[in-house]
């Protein structure tokens, strides 16, 4: 009979999670000498990945790779690279990566999905829809997305520079609970504990403080761009969402099963839910772009946590775009609630009254059934 491993109490932000962000990097991927895959050590990966999700967890992997891996295939000599020879390799060894985790990650009957990003993917509000879009529907369809810096376009000045950063803005975008950092440190220390043997190992981070930020030093890998500065950077967009962030040492076999059963890492904790963050930030920091006025029956289903359907929309306000907050009013003018709305005003006009059945007659396209879904929408009365 196998037995059942244990699972340690502070695994528990991995055990709860509904969506999970796992990132990789190059160097645990690629072998630093031979530039190849690291096959073994990819294929228990993907065994914690298949049991993630029997569990009903979601699961999005940011891996880095792609310039390890091609420059080997195209015989770059060792040492930095140009901008140009990073771009190629980038183009050649996506190829690769994208293949290995296909291959792996079928094994456990798992589709994959492979999204290039970046930094305006994630931070110009329609781009940003629209990739967020993309993913939760992948999600929902039962795939994994494998995602990674759209290095073949992006320059110096336009892009994340790491994939640290990179998993953290996913994790935001997508609500995720949880990111997990593998790493080539076993996570947060008082000073470099490979300069330093009298750095102290810190578990658990509550609050990011000038202290807890000057504690970072540069990366370790020859292969990968991330230190533990940019692992603090990514802290805090994380937590800054709801979500919960390991860095945990990555190198060895079934790293993330390793969590679960108590390997040794640095847990950063948010102060709320993916879920609370973000109504926060809909309520309170974004500057209303228009008003939707309902009818009674749709401030009624509003207060029951229902989502806002054009058929109770009695007027608009605008002008304004798709993924703008806008303020809901009853049918006397009193402010109910605050939202993102999913179409644009001139697109909303059409479908003022009517049933999201119509909308594709109404509009030429199917799009979303709701003006303003309940996930992005708060009562504020």
């Amino acid at each position: 009979m196998t037995k059942t491993p244990r699972v340690q109490p502070s695994a528990q932000p991995l055990l709860q999670a509904r969506r999970i962000v796992i990132k990789v990097g190059s160097a645990l991927l690629a072998d630093a000498a031979s530039g190849a895959v690291r096959r073994d050590w990819l294929e228990t990966l993907a065994a914690d990945i298949g049991a993630l999700r029997r569990r009903g967890q979601e699961v999005l992997l940011v891996s880095s790779g792609a310039i390890a891996l091609g420059r080997r295939q195209l015989g770059l000599a060792p040492g930095k690279l140009k901008l140009e020879e990073k771009q190629a390799a980038a183009a050649v060894g996506q190829i690769r990566l994208a293949h290995a985790w296909t291959e792996v990650l079928e094994h456990h009957e798992l589709s994959v999905a492979q999204i290039l990003l970046t930094p305006g993917d994630t931070e110009q509000r329609r781009r940003y829809l629209n990739a967020r879009n993309t993913l939760r529907t992948l999600l929902k369809l039962g795939s994994v997305p494998v995602i990674n810096e759209n290095d073949t376009v992006a320059t110096a000045e336009i892009r994340y520079g790491d994939n640290d950063r990179l998993a953290a803005r996913v994790a935001q975008m997508i609500s995720a609970d949880c990111l997990i950092l593998l790493s080539d440190v076993d996570g947060l220390y008082t000073a470099d504990p490979t300069r330093d043997p009298n750095a102290q190992f810190i578990p658990e981070v509550r609050a990011i403080t000038p202290e807890i930020q000057a504690m970072a030093g540069g990366s370790a890998s020859a292969v990968g761009t991330g230190g533990m500065a940019t692992k603090i950077t990514a802290a805090k967009i994380a937590v800054g969402a709801g979500c919960h962030m390991c860095v945990s040492l990555g190198r060895e076999l079934h790293p993330v099963k390793r969590i679960e059963e108590g390997a040794r890492c640095s847990w950063f904790y948010p102060s709320a839910s993916p879920s609370t963050m973000r109504k926060q930030w809909i309520a309170g920091t974004l500057q209303p772009a228009g008003e939707l006025y309902v009818d009674e029956g749709a401030a009624a289903a509003l207060a029951r946590g229902k989502s806002l359907l054009p058929a109770g929309i009695t007027r608009i306000v605008g002008p304004f775009q798709r993924g703008d907050a806008l303020i809901v009013r009853d049918a006397i003018g009193k402010e109910i609630a605050r939202g993102l709305v999913a179409y644009s005003s001139a697109d909303a006009e059409r479908l003022l009254g009517h049933k999201s059945s119509e909308i594709e007659t109404l509009l030429g396209f199917h799009g979303r059934d709701e003006i303003i879904h309940r996930d992005d929408l708060v009562l504020t009365s």
